[in-house]
């Protein structure tokens, strides 16, 4: 059986240039990073993860899901939503998870890299299709 952990990792490894970061501070709570900034936070088993999405879907989503919450320390009002994901997860809730995970992604990457996921995703209807620049790097540990 595949950890949450190792799930999530499945998912920051198809992104580019990703880095994960575990926070000793933190007591060694992972963070996965995108040209030095943080897009993911999580536990250490990925029993719940922080993203950050456009303020008004961040909003949508807390109203829409129990287990979701505005961060705290003042960022949820930036978009970023912290996410329980104790207890079995079904699969379309992993599907959620990548899409929160990438659109996070977006918002943090650099330009060119953000557009690149994008296009994957199909964000860019004249551009879906039109084939990858170079394939995703493996999620190297700082």
């Amino acid at each position: 059986m595949v950890s949450k952990m190792e799930r999530l990792e499945e998912i920051v490894d198809r992104l580019p240039e990703v880095s994960r970061v575990d926070i000793e501070a933190w007591g060694g709570e992972p963070t996965f990073r995108v040209g030095g900034k943080n897009f993911v936070f999580a536990s250490p088993d990925a029993t719940s993860i922080t993203v950050k999405l456009p303020v008004d879907e961040a909003t949508a989503v807390v109203a829409t899901d129990p287990r979701a919450t505005p961060t705290g320390y003042g960022l949820g009002r930036h978009g970023w939503v912290s996410i329980d994901l104790s207890g079995r997860l079904a699969a379309a809730r992993w599907r959620e998870i990548e899409e929160w995970v990438r659109t996070s992604y977006t918002l943090v990457a650099p330009k060119r890299l953000a557009r690149r996921v994008t296009e994957e995703d199909g964000s860019h209807p004249e551009q879906a299709g039109a084939g990858r620049t170079g394939s995703p790097g493996r999620v190297s540990r700082a």
